[in-house]
């Protein structure tokens, strides 16, 4: 099968993000085996999802990893003029979810699989795939780590997210919360008798936004098109009557920081300002009031080095010879990067059509992807590299 044909049966499974995504695995894990290449899973915690990780050729020295994920976000609510788990040819464009998404990327890696399994690889190629990128990068968070205690681990990375072909060597990372205040209940004409979660909520929530428009004025990175670090609030919920001082509230925020920024450091900051603070001013008055923050996702950012190796390997190999700016979206490659996966995000497609209804990727961009993988297997059979 070309490319075209695998990303029409990935397209066709549904794997929206918290959906199983075992389907397509099991589809990937039978064109490995036609080709007698052995692979690994990395499951879930309930086993309804998995990564797989497969090695082509020596698996006792690095070599070069293509990831992608196979998960892609929800289609409810979006206006779609085909069926979005159909793939559709217009006008040499093929429309479909995660057709740019990142199911392309990997469509071209899987069609390369029997090129790869006829050659005797001197540099081994490795194959990643990971669940639930899209709900905070939950699956590849736990391939990596896996990794991490391999004898032997990848020593470039190639992580295709939609690019338009070119290399991209920084995103920002992200961590988000859910924050819970607790505090005492009671009738509105008598306030001093209660403690009112969304007031103390809100207070934190200004404190949040006042650390943004700092930002906005240091810091600055302009290879990013948003320059800084950036907080968001995104949802609150609390009270029940007007004439009800609120016992609960909760919100919750983002934080996508710049590499450079110390994440941590923020993070310490708005705790600090709950806990030492608010908190301490809500159990002066009940002493059995709470904020409690629960993480619900957490990914670090990318900063690739301009004179890293991963740079001159892709260049090397990639029909499209261009840096893109830095994005601000995030990706998995800061995982990978973190233990020592020398790591660039590159792949077919413009994430301008990610997320959206009639998200498409052009064959002209499948086509430079897929001359990217038969350069690769040639420089991978030519030169025994990444030893």
């Amino acid at each position: 099968m070309n490319s075209e044909e695998i990303l029409a049966r990935l397209v066709a499974f549904d794997t929206t993000s918290t959906r199983s995504n075992l389907e397509l695995i099991d589809f990937v894990r039978n064109l490995l085996d036609e080709q007698h290449i052995a692979s690994q899973l990395v499951l879930s915690e309930d086993q309804t999802r998995a990564n797989l990780f497969a090695t082509i050729g020596h698996d006792d020295v690095g070599g070069v990893m293509l990831s992608g994920h196979t998960d892609v976000v929800p289609t409810t609510g979006q206006d779609w003029h085909s069926d979005p788990y159909q793939l559709k040819l217009d006008d040499d464009t093929l429309f479909g979810r995660g057709t740019c998404d990142m199911k392309g990327f990997i469509a071209c890696v899987l069609a390369g699989l029997p090129q790869m399994a006829a050659q005797k690889l001197e540099t081994p190629i490795h194959l990643a795939l990971s669940y639930d990128e899209e709900i905070g990068c939950v699956g590849a968070r736990k391939l990596a780590a896996t990794m991490a205690g391999f004898d032997v681990r990848p020593k470039i990375g190639i992580i295709g997210e939609p690019t338009s072909m070119k290399m991209v060597l920084g995103h920002k990372g992200k961590i988000s919360f859910r924050v819970s205040f607790s505090g005492l209940s009671c009738h509105s004409a008598y306030i001093s008798s209660g403690v009112n979660a969304v007031e103390y909520a809100a207070e934190l929530i200004a404190y949040i936004r006042k650390m943004n428009q700092r930002l906005q004025q240091q810091a600055l990175d302009h290879s990013y098109t948003v320059p800084h670090t950036t907080f968001h609030v995104g949802n609150i919920s609390g009270g029940t009557a007007l004439n009800i001082v609120p016992e609960h509230c909760e919100f919750e925020f983002e934080i996508r920081n710049l590499p450079q920024d110390d994440l941590d450091a923020m993070v310490h900051d708005i705790k600090h300002y709950a806990n030492d603070v608010l908190l301490a001013e809500m159990r002066s008055r009940h002493p059995q009031s709470q904020i409690r923050f629960d993480e619900i996702s957490h990914y670090p950012g990318l900063h690739t080095n301009p004179e890293s190796g991963v740079i001159a390997y892709t260049r090397a190999i990639n029909p499209v010879d261009g840096i893109g700016d830095n994005v601000s979206f995030g990706t998995e490659a800061g995982l990978f990067d973190n233990i020592g996966i020398n790591s660039l995000v590159c792949g077919p497609g413009s994430i301008d059509q990610a997320h959206k209804p009639d998200e498409f990727v052009t064959r002209v961009q499948l086509h430079y992807c897929d001359q990217m993988i038969e350069n690769l297997v040639h420089r991978c059979r030519e030169t025994a590299e990444f030893g």
